[in-house]
C-alpha cells in the first residue's frame, strides 16, 4: 500500500524505539481530536463517546510507556458508529472527518500497545488523508503540508510545538 507519510518519517519510526512511536501517534491523535470532538460534542447520546475520544488521545501523551489499558480502547472504539460496517457510503461532512479521527484514534491506541511502526505509519496516514480532504473542502488551506511538517517534528525528539 502506498503512504502519504513521508519516507524519511517513517525510516525514524522503522528505527526508533517504542516511545518514538507512541509520541508521533499521540501528537497525530491530539491534532485529529478538534475535528472529532467538535463534530459529535452536543450530538445525542454521544457524550460518552467524546469524552473517551478526550481521555484516550489525553492518555497517549505518557509516551513513555504503553498505556495498560490500549486493547480494552481499541475495542470499545471499534464499537463507534463511525467504525461500523454500513451498505451505504459516508457522504456528510461530520460523518466523513469523524470517521477518519475515529481511524486515527484506533491506530494511535494500537501502535502504542504494540509499538509498530506500521500502525504509527496507518494512523499518520489516516491523518494525512483527513487534512488533504480539507484542503479540497477550504479554498486556500494547507492541512496537509502543514501535518506533514507536524508528522516530521514528531519524530525529531522534540515534543515541543506539537
Amino acid at each position: 500500500m502506498e503512504t502519504l507519510v513521508d519516507e524519511a518519517v517513517m525510516a525514524v519510526l522503522r528505527g526508533g524505539d517504542g516511545a518514538t512511536v507512541r509520541l508521533y501517534v499521540a501528537a497525530c491523535a491530539e491534532r485529529m481530536a478538534p475535528l472529532f470532538v467538535g463534530l459529535r460534542a452536543g450530538a445525542a447520546g454521544r457524550e460518552t463517546d467524546v469524552d473517551f475520544y478526550a481521555e484516550s488521545v489525553c492518555d497517549l501523551w505518557y509516551a513513555d510507556r504503553p498505556l495498560s489499558d490500549a486493547a480494552e480502547r481499541v475495542r470499545a472504539l471499534e464499537r463507534f458508529p463511525e467504525l461500523q460496517p454500513r451498505d451505504e457510503e459516508v457522504t456528510d461532512v461530520a460523518g466523513t472527518y469523524t470517521f477518519f479521527a475515529a481511524l486515527v484514534l484506533r491506530y494511535a491506541l494500537l501502535a502504542n500497545d504494540s509499538g509498530s511502526p506500521a500502525d504509527a505509519v496507518s494512523c499518520g496516514h489516516a491523518a494525512l488523508t483527513a487534512m488533504g480532504m480539507l484542503d479540497q473542502n477550504v479554498v486556500g488551506a494547507g492541512f496537509r503540508a502543514q501535518e506533514h511538517g507536524l508528522q516530521a517534528r514528531s519524530v525529531s525528539g522534540d515534543a515541543a510545538g506539537l
